[in-house]
């Protein structure tokens, strides 16, 4: 397994952090709008009467990429509000670049806010796209995260003229 993580400052308390994080067609609004990096595709989000917010919820991910159909099942492993959520896939995700990974957040809370942690270990999948674009997309994984979560608690003044 390969990992990576990244932390961010966020201007809000850890409880508000993680209910933002903890609603997963949310925290993965990026992969159901058009990208690049899905090669203009995008995903849909389904989850269980747990709607990925307890252990041993499930949250599927269905659609495609390059035009190619994807599809995951994920399963929440570890829900501790409003410091700690972990999932991961299980089964045999349909994927291009990546395989089974395992997502964790943590939220720590300080003086003006929080600190969001996200990381992800995974498994590049054994092909060209897999050895060449694993890491990046890892990166943009948690990155996009980050940056959304971010965006949500950032004013409206406070943001910058492009992102209004």
């Amino acid at each position: 397994m390969r990992h990576y993580d990244e932390a961010r400052s966020i201007p809000a308390s850890a409880a508000d952090v993680f209910a933002l994080i903890d609603d997963h067609t949310r925290l993965s609004a990026h992969m159901s709008k058009s990208s690049w990096m899905m090669g203009g595709g995008k995903m849909d989000i389904a989850t269980d009467e747990g709607r990925g917010q307890r252990v041993g919820s499930h949250i599927k991910l269905s659609g495609a990429a390059f035009g190619i159909r994807i599809f995951l099942d994920e399963v929440v492993t570890a829900h501790d509000p409003p410091r700690r959520k972990v999932w991961e896939t299980v089964g045999a995700p349909r994927l291009l670049i990546i395989g089974p990974y395992k997502m964790e957040v943590t939220i720590t809370p300080q003086a003006n806010g929080s600190i969001l942690r996200v990381g992800i270990d995974y498994e590049p999948l054994e092909t060209f796209l897999g050895v060449v674009f694993g890491y990046p997309y890892a990166k943009w994984c948690v990155r996009r995260m980050l940056n959304d979560a971010s965006a949500h608690f950032v004013l409206p003044q406070q943001r910058p003229v492009h992102a209004q």
